[in-house]
């Protein structure tokens, strides 16, 4: 068994050629896939990667995605030295010295204050090295949340198949009390049809098989059916599925509130009622529950 819930974390962080990748992953339930990137824009290039290697993970849901690189400072910098702008400088001090007769104090430390003798930029981002490096930090933090997913996802099928396990106990017990039911109403039909056609000549005969007629209108033996149908296909979803569930869990819970909003409305027993609406809550508290796994 395989569900995984859309709610997860997942955390990984490696140092890689004096790069520090840090990334978080963490997703809520959501109708569709749904991806926010937080990234320096140094490293926005990364992006649709990011994306990509992520939803070949996940389905759907509402996912939160951070990555903060540190890099070492002395590869992060590079200090470029303009020699001919410092030797023009230099030179020129030199022919003032001697020119005006007065001491040449010129240190290195001088020169290096002139603006453009010394520049300082940001090396060059390999970005293919660093696009391998951010994939196996982010392969890491994926396999941590779809572990989180995993077992958030067992804990729900387990309330799942406990929930339906109370729904199968109600529908036995309507299947006990409605041919009781559906006999009670069918005398009922006949005792009014007789007061109707009192002093009246009837057939008896006729008058039965209209009040079975009748009485057959609030058979519930179809929807009781269907809906322990509807239960064992849920189950086989959850239970032996490799795929992605949720939308057709999503679907069957409809068909099972259909199928128990129906007994309802045929069944006037006091009994009866009072399961469907037992039923009814049970099938509610599963749907919220579904709506979580992906």
């Amino acid at each position: 068994m395989s569900v995984k819930s859309m709610t997860g974390y997942g955390r990984a962080s490696r140092l890689i050629d004096g790069n520090e990748i840090t990334i978080d992953i963490k997703s809520v339930n959501h109708r569709y896939f749904d991806f926010n990137s937080k990234i320096s824009k140094d490293f926005l290039f990364l992006e649709e990667k990011i994306k990509s290697a992520v939803k070949k993970s996940v389905s759907r849901g509402k996912i939160d995605f951070y990555m903060f690189i540190n890099s070492d400072a002395a590869s992060a910098y590079e200090v470029e030295l303009n020699e001919p702008l410092a030797r023009g400088y230099a030179d020129a001090l030199e022919v003032i010295s001697k020119t005006l007769k007065i001491k040449n104090d010129v240190t290195a430390s001088f020169i290096s204050r002139i603006p453009d003798v010394i520049t300082v930029r940001k090396a060059e981002i390999d970005e293919a090295e660093l696009e391998k490096a951010v994939i196996c930090v982010l392969e890491e933090a994926l396999e941590s949340y779809d572990t989180m997913r995993l077992t958030e996802g067992a804990r729900l099928i387990d309330d799942i198949l406990e929930n339906l396990k109370l729904i199968l106990e109600n529908v036995a017990k309507i299947e006990k009390l409605a041919p009781a039911s559906v006999k009670a109403y069918e005398q009922r039909i006949k005792s009014k049809m007789i007061e109707a056609l009192d002093g009246k000549d009837y057939d008896p005969q006729r008058l039965i098989t209209e009040a079975a007629i009748f009485a057959d209108r609030i058979d519930v033996g179809e929807e009781t059916v269907r809906l322990k149908s509807h239960i064992s296909q849920f189950r086989s979803l959850i239970e032996g599925s490799t795929e992605p569930v949720g939308k057709k869990l999503d679907f069957i819970i409809q068909e099972m509130n259909r199928e128990i909003n129906t007994i309802g409305s045929k069944c006037s027993s006091y009994e009866i009622t009072k399961l469907v609406v037992d039923t009814k809550s049970v099938i509610e508290k599963i749907r919220e529950q579904i709506q979580n796994i992906e």
